[in-house]
Parts: structure tokens; sequence; C-alpha cells
């Protein structure tokens, strides 16, 4: 009977002390698909306004002068498209699965429905619903908390928003800094 006992310790402690571990990966990879798949969604939905389509920003007041203060900027990059983007975006996350990765067994989040029609290599992807609303609910809880940062970076055409905002400004995918772009 004694000689049991310290195994079952060690297994217990073992337990203790990786459990949270792989559920803390587990959030963060959540996170971190989250948050990419959210600046995938919003750079997408950009890029589907007419540029030529503006919106005017300022003061509609008239000065003394006669004059107004109004300018006429990009809709696609404006702060009204880019907080009504933000009010609908995360409903996208619906048309994403898991992928596991055999080796590190980290996962990422993939489309599962093209924006376009085309047919989709989905090998490996688990498409679920809790996937979908555990993805959802991530994403709506970055897009509160993050809002200022989201639309500080859309709002000027830039390069590697994903990595900028998802990896170096919030760390929700601080394990993703050390991967190629092409595995993002």
């Amino acid at each position: 009977m004694r000689g049991h006992i310290l195994p079952v310790l060690c297994l217990g402690l073992a337990m203790a002390v990786l459990l949270p571990t792989a559920c803390a990966r587990r959030s963060q990879d959540l996170h971190c698909g989250a948050c990419r798949a959210l600046v995938d969604e919003l750079e997408w939905e950009i890029a589907q306004v007419d540029p030529r389509k503006t919106i005017q920003m300022g003061s509609f007041r008239i000065n003394p002068d006669g004059s107004q203060s109004v300018v006429e900027v990009p809709y696609a990059r404006s702060e009204a498209h880019l907080t009504e983007l933000l009010e609908r975006v995360c409903e996208k996350m619906k048309e994403y699965g898991e992928k596991v990765d055999p080796a590190t067994h980290r996962k990422s989040y993939v489309r599962v429905l093209s924006h376009d029609g085309t047919k989709m290599d989905l090998s490996g992807v688990k498409i679920d619903g809790d996937v979908a609303s555990s993805l959802k609910f991530a994403c709506e809880s970055i897009a509160e908390e993050y809002e200022d940062e989201l639309i500080e970076f859309l709002s000027h055409e830039a390069d590697n928003v994903k990595d900028r905002l998802c990896s170096k400004r919030t760390d929700l995918c601080d394990h993703a800094l050390h991967i190629p772009h092409d595995e993002l």
C-alpha cells in the first residue's frame, strides 16, 4: 500500500502543474486566433468598400466668416465605418473552424467558408458549434477591450496589422512572434 502512495502523489502533482498550463495555452490559442481572425475580417470588409466613397467629418457649424470646417475622408477607414464593422464583425466567426498542429498541438482558426465561394481545403479542420461560439465570444471581448487600438491601426493603411496589434500591442499572440508569417 505504501509503495503506491508516492506514484499517485507524483501523478497528482504533475497534473496540478501541467493542467493549468494546457488550459492557459488553449485560452491563449483561442484569443490569439480570435484576434487574428478579427483583423482579417475587418481588413476584408474595408477592402470591399468603393475607394471613391467618402464621408464628411468635422464641424457642421458655420464660422463667422461663413465657411465650415468640414473635411471629406475616405469612408472605408473612417471611424464611423470601423465602429459599425466592430458591431457586427464577430458574427463572421461562425465561418471558422479549428485546426490543431500535429507537432506542437497548438490550435489555430481558419475560415471554412471562402468570401468568394471557392472550394477550400478543410482537411484536419474541426467545424463545431462550440468552437464557433467560443471564437465569437473571444472576438467580442477583444473588439470591446481593444476598440480604440483597432480603430487606430485600421484607420490608416498599414502593413502587418495582425502582428502589430495581436502580438506587439496586446500580447494576445506573444507565443506567435517566433512563428514565420506564413504559418500565422
